[in-house]
């Protein structure tokens, strides 16, 4: 595996909505780095982003690239094709080198009865208890749970196939690193359900290096973890225990490790996390997606001026827009519509008071998780507006660049990777 490209053990995705703060991003790899430790960036933006921006792949790259450049980064960094499927990805063949295939519809589609069967036959090692380290139950299977198991996720695990080797085909073996995502679903997996979407995996031969499964708890847009935290810590320690099984059990890629699509912002999962990394001695890939924006929109505000006044506009606008902007997210966001203040109310805010309302800080008084939300989730209406909002990107830059490096750096990194 020499030559092949081999995601290092601590990264973390970022998003960039408008490619204009990968320097700003990667800055927080370089501190990272100056305190001892190696978190690689990872670049993603979605099929779906692209067409809301009005951007193609290439410029994610582009952007990468010169990031790179600027601040000598010597070692590695990749692009990320994000949620892409067989229809989606060719446009992101020439200029990523990480895909993150999303087969979450194919979850529950009936498998062929016949590959089903097969399954089975070929894996009767699952019948019965498994010496699974290190997990919080055993782990005891039979032969209809894995039937049943295969029915489920085996449609899923066949596209993915399908996708990856269109993927092979273009880009060869071993030059770009395959992650395999079933998180946006409604139900999470089970540790024994991961593992045998693992095997299967392995069976149809995708040398994935992440799997992004679903986990319990609500994943929100931009704000912190909801649900049974105790419950995550013990599911997010299972899934490691499963992983490092499948690796040793299947023909797997050594370095195989959790993807974790938090949506940003999951600050009380990374102390329980950290604790279970170490325990283990493995790594994690976390997508922060897209606080990167926010951090725009809380930098224009910062600034005052003409940049405050188009993040109030932009607030306005997506409060009118709002149902239009959720629909897409209904699963990954939960709004209050009577705890958004009203657009006249915003417009007379100071830019601390803008901030105060935005920056994701739980024990400032003034932070409304609804109108983060909210914005998280508007982007579009950035979009729209062209040059009038990259011109204040561009214009505003410093500011703006020290808030995407602090957040990114200070909640995330540190906290996860630090401590």
């Amino acid at each position: 595996m020499s030559d092949q490209i081999i995601l290092s053990k601590n990264s973390i995705g970022v998003g960039d909505r408008f490619a204009h703060q990968a320097q700003a991003q990667l800055q927080a790899c370089v501190l990272a780095d100056k305190a001892g430790v190696e978190v690689i960036p990872v670049w993603n933006k979605s099929n779906r982003e692209h067409n809301i921006i009005g951007s193609e792949p290439i410029s994610l790259r582009a952007a990468a690239d010169a990031a790179v450049k600027a601040l000598g980064w010597t070692k590695p960094y990749h692009v990320d094709a994000d949620h892409i499927n067989f229809e989606t990805v060719d446009r992101f063949l020439t200029p990523s080198d990480f895909y993150t295939i999303d087969v979450a519809d194919w979850i529950g589609k009936p498998a062929n009865e016949a590959d089903v069967q097969a399954f089975v036959a070929k894996h009767p090692e699952l019948n019965g208890k498994l010496d699974i380290s290190n997990t919080s139950s055993e782990v005891k299977l039979d032969a209809d749970y894995v039937a049943a198991t295969a029915s489920k996720y085996l449609a899923a695990v066949k596209e993915a196939g399908r996708i990856y080797r269109k993927i092979l085909q273009a880009k060869g073996d071993g030059n770009f690193i395959p992650e395999v995502s079933m998180d946006e679903t409604d139900s999470p997996q089970t540790p024994a359900e991961l593992l045998i979407i693992l095997i299967a995996i392995a069976d149809e031969g995708i040398p994935i290096q992440t799997i992004a499964p679903k986990f319990t708890g609500r994943f929100n847009k931009g704000v912190d973890y909801q649900g049974n935290l105790e419950k995550f810590s013990e599911e997010f320690a299972d899934d490691l225990a499963t992983i490092a099984y499948s690796v040793a059990h299947y023909n797997l890629p050594r370095n195989l490790k959790l993807s974790v699509h938090s949506g940003s912002d999951k600050f009380s999962i990374y102390a329980p996390m950290r604790a279970a990394l170490t325990k283990f001695n493995a790594g994690v890939h976390l997508k922060t997606a897209g606080t990167t924006w926010l951090e725009e929109l809380i930098g224009l505000a910062e600034a005052g001026g003409s940049g405050l006044a188009l993040a109030k506009e932009i607030y306005a606008s997506a409060y009118s827009q709002r149902d239009a902007l959720c629909a897409p997210y209904a699963t990954v966001i939960s709004i209050d519509a009577a705890c958004l203040p009203l657009p006249a109310t915003v417009e007379v805010w100071s830019a601390q008071q803008f901030v105060s309302a935005l920056r994701h800080d739980q024990a400032n008084p003034a932070f409304n998780s609804n109108l983060r939300q909210l914005l998280h989730v508007g982007f579009k209406v950035a979009a729209k507006l062209g040059p009038r909002y990259i011109d204040l990107l561009e214009e505003y830059e410093p500011v703006i660049a020290k808030n995407v490096t602090g957040n990114l750096f200070d909640r995330h990194i540190k906290p996860l990777f630090i401590a």
